[in-house]
């Protein structure tokens, strides 16, 4: 009968009705051999930074690592004719609200670009001149709202189910949106978080393996054969259950690990290890942590990383940390902010970090410190040109 079904294609058994495909087709399907649909993590910034920064130990650091950086490294407000010691906007930068300081507020700006790829930065109480405050803003709460050019008119701010907007009118800005470079995006950034979705998924689906795995003893135990009389394999139901809650009981989890087991008549232990799939997953979940590492711009080495050699050693990781992630990234905002902070006072200054007091990179500046004073064809003012100071009073004479 069943041959029949199918050498006429599955058509013409008397009682049978036709069907063009199996009720159970995705079901058999979804359980065959691991080649089902890949189960990833929501994309949405909530999402992503529950499960890439709140619950995943590499993001966490890295976004950590970064944001404490930056955050730490000194500024410097000058323009065109001299460079700042004393100015209402360094007094605004160092005290910028009664919660917190400039390194409270800048981490806080750091770590919301990090994560969702913008930063919001309120500015409170502007009247003529310098605002009063500077707050940070969550970046998952706020929303460009585009004009009919395009260009954004204002931006709403939601939590708690009310909504409050900031028109962007004439005058300064009152919000500073900072965000990452996105190609595919008029309005928001693309955050780190993104490219390194998979990896954080893989790192975090490894550890939730490894900690099952611990919960059985920390490795595949064995099986227990049932070998009975005369052959006959076959444990009754009572038997069964039996065994079940004594090794539950007895043998498993971290309490139990090592506990001799004692087996009746007929009972057969095979222990049994690791198969190379198992022994492949520890190496899985170090690759997933340098993909995340590499996505930030953290060396691995700096975060514990094992089988990482790209540098020879932690100073020269910890030198290339400062100046291809941390220093640009401070440069852009620090630019950004200084920029905005123009829009209310009128005068053309510029923020930047100060890299003569970056410890890490003390080596690079006193050799550029010696290359520059070495020159002798150059003048005074040229060589303070070359390492970022401006002019003095009596070099625009020269």
């Amino acid at each position: 009968m069943i041959l029949d079904f199918f050498r006429q294609g599955g058509a013409g058994v008397a009682g049978m009705p036709e069907q063009k495909a199996s009720a159970a087709g995705r079901v058999i399907a979804w359980g065959g051999a691991g080649r089902g649909t890949v189960a990833w993590s929501p994309r949405d910034t909530v999402s992503l930074t529950r499960s890439g920064f709140a619950g995943n130990p590499v993001g966490f650091r890295a976004v950590k690592m970064i944001s404490e950086a930056a955050a730490a490294l000194p500024l410097v407000l000058q323009d065109c004719q001299r460079r700042y010691t004393a100015h209402p906007v360094l007094d605004l930068v160092a005290a910028p609200n009664p919660a917190q300081g400039r390194a409270e507020l800048f981490e806080a700006l750091y770590g919301q670009l990090l994560l969702s790829g913008n930063a919001y930065i309120e500015a409170v109480g502007a009247g003529a001149g310098l605002p009063l405050e500077l707050h940070v803003l969550r970046s998952d709460r706020m929303s460009v709202v585009p004009g009919a050019d395009g260009w954004p008119v204002a931006y709403d701010y939601s939590v708690g189910g009310r909504k409050h907007r900031f028109s962007l009118g004439e005058g300064a800005p009152c919000i500073c949106h900072i965000k990452s470079f996105h190609p595919q995006d008029d309005h928001y950034g693309l955050s780190p978080l993104q490219p390194a979705a998979q990896a954080v998924d893989v790192h975090n689906a490894a550890s939730r393996w490894s900690k099952a795995l611990l919960d059985n003893a920390a490795r595949p135990s064995g099986a227990i054969i049932y070998k009975g009389a005369e052959g006959q394999g076959v444990l009754s139901s009572d038997q069964y259950d039996r065994l079940v809650s004594e090794m539950e009981a007895h043998h498993q989890g971290a309490r139990n690990a090592g506990r001799p087991m004692l087996l009746e008549g007929g009972l057969d232990w095979k222990p049994m290890g690791f198969s190379p799939s198992d022994m492949e997953f520890q190496q899985t979940k170090e690759s997933a942590a340098r993909e995340i590492a590499l996505a930030f711009g953290v060396p691995p080495m700096l975060l514990g990383i094992p089988g990482d050699a790209t540098f020879a050693n932690y100073q020269e990781a910890n030198r290339a940390f400062y100046r291809l992630t941390v220093l640009p990234l401070v440069a852009r905002v620090s630019a950004k902010v200084a920029a905005w902070l123009r829009e209310f006072t009128g005068e053309a200054l510029d923020l930047s970090p100060d890299l003569d007091r970056v410890p890490a990179l003390a080596a690079e500046r006193d050799a550029q410190w010696a290359r520059v004073a070495g020159a002798d064809f150059l003048t005074p003012a040229e060589k303070r040109a070359l390492l970022g100071l401006p002019p003095l009073a009596g070099d625009a004479d020269e």
